[in-house]
C-alpha cells in the first residue's frame, strides 16, 4: 500500500532541495567554529581509603571510557571541567552507590570533532586493548552521520560493529549510547532545513534505539531535554537557546551539566540496580 504522507514528504524535499543546499552551504560558511576545550582527557580518582576498605589487598577499580564526537569532546564549553566528562566525574565520585562498590575511578575520553560512526569504529580498532576490561563505555554518535550521506542500513551496521568491538576488544560490561540531540531545534539550523535534518536525525535515533534494545548490556539513553529546561527555569518559560553554545549547534555548559546528571543516574542504576539513587 502506498503511503501518501511519505510520497508528499519526498515530493516536498525534492522541491526544497535547492533551499536545503543553499542553507547548508551558508551554515558551513557563517557558523563559528568552536574549538575542543582544553583540559585533561584521562585521570584517576581515589574514592575510598583503600587501607581500610580492602581485605584481600586488591583495589576495586571502576573503568569508565567516553567515546565519540564533538559533544563527547565538550565543544561548546570553555574547559573540559565545564564539559560532559568534567561534570560527570565529580558527580560519580560523590555517590555512595559508587564508593560502596569501588575504591578507584579510572576514566578516559576518546572523542574528536566531526567523527561519524565510521570514524568512531575505526578509532576503536586503532586504540590499544585496555589492561583491564572497561566497566562502562559511553558513546556519543550520530550528529555527523545525520549531516552526511550515510544510509540507514549503513548506520545500523556500523552501530552493530561498534557494539561488537566494544565487547570483544574492550570487554565492556555496560555500553551506553546517548540519544541524538533535537537537531530541528538547533538555533544554527534555519527553517526549512531544520525540519529536513531533524527528520533524518529522528530516523537514525529510532534505529539506534532498536539496535540497543536487541543487545544485552547495551542501553539507549534518551536525553530528557524537557526535564533539563524545567529544572533550569523553575517553571518559567525560557529561551531554548540557553541550552546551546554560541554557535547554536553544540551543547552549552549548562546543558552538559544536566546531561551529566542524567548520565550519572543511569550509570549508577546499571552498575548497582539495588542502590541506584543519587545522593548529595
Amino acid at each position: 500500500m502506498i503511503n501518501s504522507n511519505k510520497i508528499a514528504s519526498v515530493a516536498r524535499d525534492v522541491l526544497l532541495a535547492p533551499v536545503y543546499l543553499y542553507q547548508g552551504h551558508k551554515i558551513k560558511r557563517d557558523t563559528v567554529r568552536l574549538p575542543e576545550p582544553n583540559g585533561e582527557r584521562h585521570g584517576q580518582v581515589r574514592l575510598n581509603d583503600t587501607t581500610e576498605s580492602l581485605k584481600d589487598g586488591r583495589k576495586r577499580t571502576l573503568n569508565l571510557m567516553v567515546v565519540g564526537d564533538s559533544a563527547a569532546a565538550g565543544v561548546g564549553s570553555e574547559t573540559q571541567q565545564e564539559a560532559l566528562v568534567g561534570h560527570l566525574i565529580p558527580i560519580l565520585t560523590q555517590q555512595s552507590a559508587i564508593k560502596n562498590q569501588f575504591d578507584i575511578l579510572n576514566w578516559s575520553l576518546q572523542a574528536t570533532t566531526g567523527h561519524t560512526s565510521f570514524d568512531i569504529l575505526r578509532r576503536l580498532y586503532v586504540l590499544p586493548a585496555p589492561s583491564q576490561p572497561v566497566d562502562v563505555m559511553v558513546l556519543s554518535v550520530g550528529v555527523n552521520d545525520t549531516t552526511s550521506k550515510v544510509s540507514v542500513d549503513k548506520w545500523q551496521q556500523q552501530i552493530e560493529n561498534i557494539i561488537a568491538i566494544a565487547k570483544r576488544k574492550f570487554g565492556v560490561r555496560e555500553l551506553v549510547f546517548l540519544s541524538l540531540p533535537p537537531m530541528a531545534q538547533m538555533p544554527a539550523i534555519p527553517t526549512p532545513l531544520n525540519n529536513f535534518v531533524g527528520a533524518k536525525a529522528s530516523i537514525l535515533d529510532k534505529t539506534l534505539q532498536q539496535v540497543c534494545a536487541a543487545h544485552d548490556s547495551v542501553t539507549y539513553m534518551a536525553t530528557d531535554f524537557a526535564r533539563m529546561i524545567a529544572e533550569h527555569s523553575n517553571g518559567t518559560p525560557i529561551d531554548i537557546r540557553v541550552m546551546f553554545a554560541s554557535d547554536g549547534f553544540h551543547p552549552s555548559s549548562l546543558m552538559y551539566g544536566y546531561w551529566a546528571q542524567q548520565l550519572s543516574e543511569l550509570i549508577i542504576q546499571l552498575l548497582n540496580p539495588a542502590d541506584a539513587k543519587l545522593t548529595d
